[in-house]
């Protein structure tokens, strides 16, 4: 993953790589906050066999996927992907910068201490620091953009839901991304688009692990394939990996951390999905003071089987409930972080054979 590249390199092609592969699963990104904002399910209709909210687990992505096309189009499953793609080239630009300078400026300091010729290497309590640092301040400044996202993404559906309860709604409601970064300062001012951002601080952890993960896949495949170079040649030597192994790599290290930190998207998906204003919010029963749902609220309410917002009758709650959506989440992350690390790889290769050809040029 890290390279010894200039960090205005490794930020290019990490933007680059993560923008692509982003665009290419952005369906996925789609089904998975429609399903993670789906309401639970009764448990008597479960006992029942009610299968009208589709299949679950990936099937029930393709699921929404195809009854989105179905009822919209193809072109409603990119709901929201230029200020998606607009988010991720910042977001990801700005944090293989910054962890890339961190860890150069960690190294060397590190480096002088200790008076070596080499550069050292780090723990992973160390490369878990340095991500979560550069996730924190790339996240703080993207975040308006996801923000803007989500509400894109599930504009449709919650117009259709407002359309069937209230027969006097117009059927020339605004839409569009000026009509959502509008609705969200009238609810909510400036602070509505860092809405969550307390759950983004945690969730920055997400890429900080992933990228802890590459370098531990990292290390092994070097340390094996040098020792088969060593008892080949009898000499050492580094590679890079190859396209289809940081593929892997990315692909194996992204599900990791989405399965350890699931509750936590899932959290956040649905606190910053949230469109009432404060004074439309129910009020607690000493306060007039209406009650915001918070991190731990939300993450109690799918426990219990409810929803934040509040659901009628018994539904299906417990460890079940807080993973609603992982499988078609781990999915698109694989896919996504593998072709990330793939073309970020191969950008870095291509700009370090150039100036190899460059340099042999002028010699």
């Amino acid at each position: 993953m890290t390279s010894t590249l200039p960090p205005l390199v490794q930020a290019v092609a990490g933007a680059i790589g993560s923008a692509t592969g982003n665009t290419l699963t952005y369906p996925l990104d789609l089904a998975t906050t429609r399903l993670q904002l789906q309401h639970p399910p009764s448990t008597s209709a479960l006992r029942k066999g009610n299968k009208t909210r589709g299949p679950a687990g990936i099937l029930g992505g393709f699921h929404v996927l195809h009854s989105i096309a179905q009822e919209y189009g193809i072109t409603a499953l990119y709901d929201g992907l230029p200020t998606d793609t607009g988010a991720t080239l910042l977001s990801n630009f700005l944090y293989f910068y910054f962890y890339s300078s961190l860890r150069d400026f960690f190294l060397h300091a590190r480096q002088r201490r200790l008076q070596s010729k080499t550069l050292p290497q780090l723990t992973m309590i160390q490369e878990l620091f340095l991500g979560f640092l550069a996730g924190v301040s790339s996240r703080a400044i993207s975040m308006p953009l996801n923000i803007i996202t989500l509400r894109l993404q599930t504009e449709r559906t919650q117009k259709d839901a407002s359309d069937s309860e209230d027969e006097e709604v117009e059927s020339t409601e605004e839409t569009g991304v000026v009509h959502v970064v509008k609705q969200i300062y009238k609810e909510q001012g400036l602070a509505g688009f860092w809405s969550g951002f307390s759950t983004t601080l945690l969730l920055s952890l997400n890429p900080s692990i992933t990228l802890a993960c590459f370098q531990v896949f990292r290390r092994m495949l070097l340390y094996t394939r040098r020792t088969r170079l060593q008892r080949a040649s009898g000499k050492a030597s580094v590679l890079d990996p190859t396209p289809g192994e940081a593929f892997v790599g990315g692909a194996l290290s992204n599900s990791i951390a989405v399965a350890i930190l699931y509750p936590l998207i899932l959290a956040k998906t649905r606190l910053q999905a949230r469109k009432r204003s404060l004074s439309e919010l129910p009020t607690t029963a000493n306060s007039k003071t209406p009650s915001v749902p918070s991190l731990t609220s939300v993450l109690m309410d799918a426990y219990l089987g409810q929803y934040p917002e509040g659901q009628r009758g018994k539904r299906e709650g417990g460890m079940k409930a807080l993973y609603q959506g992982l499988e078609t989440q781990t999915l698109k992350g694989f896919l996504n972080q593998g072709v990330t690390f793939l073309i970020k790889g191969r950008i870095e290769q291509r700009i370090v054979d150039a100036y190899l050809r460059r340099r042999a040029a002028m010699s």
